[in-house]
């Protein structure tokens, strides 16, 4: 190749990269394009700018043929070809690194990073830090029962591991208030246990429960990615999640009711446990015993952050409002008043000093003896918040992905958020950090284009850590609970938009599944609520996989062509007593043990509603006919129920043939004796040859 002409494509292909997407970095290949010196690599999309593509979706302008034989190489699609010495193309000997490249994200976007992306990027990472650092303070006192030093570590930590392994560019990973509601349940229920006795230091075993949970979270995230079960998001439904994240917003919402009426100390007093004894309690004593100052700050600094985040709205336009960081000026400022007027001397309660004690030391390892005490009664509370979180972190990186034209893999985005919570783990009392939908948004809508937005983010909320705190010193705790309420006004906005859509589609199956999930989740509790909806949600996934998809065929009047009679009204069964079925998708285990059962309703009833009890519309088929073109693969399990069935019609006298076998599962009906039990002869080309076949025996019957 001409090496002048090949580096004019490049500068021409430089020239047409837009930069601000930054699209394509942490691919398989992206080494490749790197020693070449493209601006970016990776999996393209269509709307991947700089990169032509053909009608069948490949890149060729950049690259010539024998580099796009080493793209796919690369990928894995096929073996590379050796060089004229014999000996494998110096490309094959990098491979080590391009899969680093392609497991390390980070190892590819920071030496391409672009400083023109820095402004955006430095400018994401301030701003949500300064709604990052309130909210998680928030989070970690008022959700999570321990301290606020604990939020900040989850806030930091993790996200600066995700930043290095994830393939999500605008995520943004930190403590989450559902999965923070669930921390502060165990935390209360195991300090409370016994009513009798007291623990001697209650700051230290919330420490080592908290721990003990994060490091369970991030192993199973872990190895969920590793084993490559990203597909799980696929497998819930999102009427399952909406129904736990509402449930779980309106308990957030009465549990942070409470001290905005002041209350706390009468809630000691009385022990409300369940969400609806906590209900009871505010209509009780909300009027009567509320601690006046207290409530006038709570609801008034609502009212602020609802007002100014509504004229944001309203001014979206004007960029200097739409990036005001209301959450952080209302911190500023009420505890600049809470200073000047001394509200603490009227009762009302600050946050105080927050001294960074983690422990015996800053750092120590997660499984040590008093954090694997409470092991096995955290399980299922990490199990469930590993689930929730990878749902919410999964659902907002492909909203980003879409909107910036890139591809995320589930599997990676898994290990990524394990790592993270990992080593959070190793800082004692860290909370389990995933991803946000609306941090992420917000990322995305001020500019972050790579993750070195999480990084600044982490680094800012790390020095708040350090050098912050002592400054919020007389920030009144009212406004922290004001703050999670605003969150929950963003949790409880998504659902007349997803319950409309549900009562739209008819989908009353999504919308039971949502309904129970959250009375189950007010009425018991978060873990009742959510195992119960997931348990649901697998039986139907089992119910419907389960279902061999079929349908009959009909020829087309005047041709040899056979179509489904439920989707073509045109074609017609014209062969009295002979039935064709074409089996749509691959058979196994799972979908092959209803299929005696389907076959005799398609004979007797067609694809007709009925009742069992109804009587049938049909005769009885003497001449049955497979069509097996949709069956690429059959297991073991299927085929020996295939052979059950054969012989079951075989004794009834029913003639049997089977077309468009293809040679997987004809090599596989051949070892189970299927083939020796119908004979060559049932084995046909296709429909008509089988048909041909039919009309032959009975003529010489």
């Amino acid at each position: 190749m001409d090496l002048g002409t090949h580096s004019g494509t490049l500068k021409l292909a430089q020239g047409a990269y837009n930069t601000r997407t930054l699209s394509g970095y942490g691919s398989a290949a992206s080494s490749i394009r790197a020693g070449y010196s493209l601006p970016g690599s990776g999996a393209m999309t269509p709307r991947t700018p700089g990169i032509p593509i053909h009608e069948d979706g490949e890149h060729t302008a950049l690259l010539g043929e024998d580099e796009r034989g080493l793209t796919d190489v690369e990928e894995g699609e096929r073996r590379p070809p050796k060089g004229p010495t014999g000996r494998p193309p110096s490309w094959r000997r990098n491979s080590t690194w391009s899969k680093v490249r392609y497991y390390v994200p980070s190892t590819a976007w920071i030496p391409a990073y672009s400083f023109s992306l820095f402004a955006g990027d430095f400018l994401a990472g301030i701003t949500v830090a300064s709604m990052l650092i309130p909210q998680s303070v928030s989070y970690a006192s008022s959700l999570a029962k321990l301290s606020p030093v604990t939020g900040l570590f989850s806030a930091a930590i993790p996200g600066i591991v995700y930043a290095l392994l994830g393939t999500s560019r605008q995520l943004n990973v930190a403590p989450e208030a559902a999965l923070s509601l669930l921390v502060g349940q165990v935390v209360d229920e195991i300090l409370h246990s016994d009513p009798h006795t007291h623990p001697i230091d209650p700051n230290a075993i919330s420490l080592a429960i908290s721990t003990i949970i994060t490091f369970q979270v991030g192993l199973i995230s872990f190895l969920l990615g590793l084993f490559r079960l990203g597909f799980l998001d696929v497998v819930l439904s999102r009427a399952l999640l909406r129904g736990f994240v509402t449930a779980v917003a309106v308990v957030i919402m009465i549990e942070q009711l409470i001290p905005m009426f002041g209350l706390t100390h009468l809630e000691h007093i009385a022990q409300p446990k369940s969400t609806l004894d906590k209900l009871f309690f505010l209509i009780e004593n909300a009027f009567t015993h509320a601690h006046r100052l207290t409530a006038v700050i709570s609801f008034g600094a609502l009212a602020v952050l609802v007002g100014v985040r509504s004229f944001k709205r309203v001014c979206r336009r004007y960029w200097f409002i739409y990036r005001l960081p209301e959450v952080f000026l209302v911190v500023v400022a009420s505890t600049f008043l809470s200073d000047k007027f001394d509200w603490d001397q009227d009762g009302v309660e600050i946050l105080g000093s927050v001294p960074i004690n983690t422990g015996s030391s800053f750092v120590q390892f997660p499984l040590r003896k008093i954090t694997l005490r409470y092991l096995r009664r955290t399980t299922s509370t990490a199990v469930l918040i590993s689930v929730v979180g990878f749902l919410d972190s999964i659902v907002a990186a492909k909203q980003n992905a879409g909107r910036f034209g890139y591809s995320i893999s589930p599997n990676r985005e898994l290990v990524a958020l394990g790592a993270g919570n990992i080593v959070g783990a190793f800082v004692p009392g860290t909370l389990p950090a995933y991803g946000s939908i609306t941090r992420s948004k917000l990322n995305g809508d001020l500019g972050g284009r790579t993750q070195m937005a999480s990084l600044v983010c982490s680094t800012v909320v790390l020095l708040a850590t350090f050098f912050l705190l002592p400054w919020l010193y007389y920030l009144p705790k009212a406004v922290l609970t004001s703050i999670i309420c605003l969150i929950v006004f963003s949790l409880l906005g998504e659902l007349p938009h997803d319950a409309m859509f549900y009562w739209r589609m008819k989908a009353w199956i999504d919308l039971a599944l949502m309904t129970l999930t959250f009375v189950l989740t007010i009425i018991w509790n978060v873990e009742i609520g959510i195992a119960v909806s997931v348990v649901i949600s697998l039986l139907l996934v089992v119910r419907r996989s389960s279902r061999p998809r079929m349908t009959i065929l009909g020829r087309i009047p005047g041709t040899e062509r056979w179509k489904p009679i439920d989707e073509n009204p045109e074609a017609e069964e014209d062969a009295s007593g002979v039935l064709i079925v074409r089996i749509r998708e691959n058979l196994d285990f799972a979908n092959t043990a209803q299929l005696k059962e389907r076959l005799r309703r398609l004979e007797l009833y067609g694809h007709d509603k009925h009742h069992p009890a109804d009587e049938p519309h049909r005769h009885d088929a003497n001449v049955l006919v497979f069509h097996l073109a949709d069956v690429d693969t059959i297991d073991a399990s299927a085929v020996q129920i295939f052979c059950e069935l054969v012989e079951t019609y075989k004794n009834r006298g029913v003639g049997l043939y089977i077309t468009h076998l293809k040679a997987g599962p004809r090599r596989s009906f051949e070892k189970a004796g299927v083939v020796g039990l119908l004979g060559e002869e049932a084995f046909c080309k296709d429909v008509a040859s089988a048909m041909a076949r039919v009309e032959q025996v009975v003529r010489e019957r």
